[in-house]
């Protein structure tokens, strides 16, 4: 969707997709289960343990980030990685709303 369409769409929509689009990947799935298992790393953590390029990594890190579904905070030469308990909050609240609104449908095509 381009981004000039994304403005024809509500604020939630919008907020909903961002999720919605970040946890779209195995791999970001992987990395979200690997930062509940460790509570924080550092990418080459991440390389260590997924079947992935270390740019690939920093790739889904990044659209992780820009979801707001982790934060990084650098040490040293590295950025340690962690889950924004904050933007998690907000998101599963989200994703409940909408499966609540599914859960009432009553009537089909």
């Amino acid at each position: 969707m381009g981004v000039t369409k994304t403005e024809a769409f509500s604020v939630s929509q919008n907020s909903t997709a961002a999720y919605m689009k970040a946890l779209a990947h195995p791999a970001r799935i992987a990395i979200i289960e690997f930062l509940l298992d460790e509570d924080r790393c550092i990418c080459s953590d991440l390389v260590d343990v997924l079947p992935l390029a270390q740019a690939t990594v920093s790739q889904h890190l990044s659209e992780l980030k820009k979801a707001g579904l982790i934060k990084g905070s650098i040490s040293g030469t590295s950025v340690c990685y962690c889950l924004d308990q904050t933007a998690w909050k907000k998101c599963i609240s989200v994703i409940e709303a909408l499966a609540e609104r599914v859960k009432k449908v009553t009537r089909c095509c």
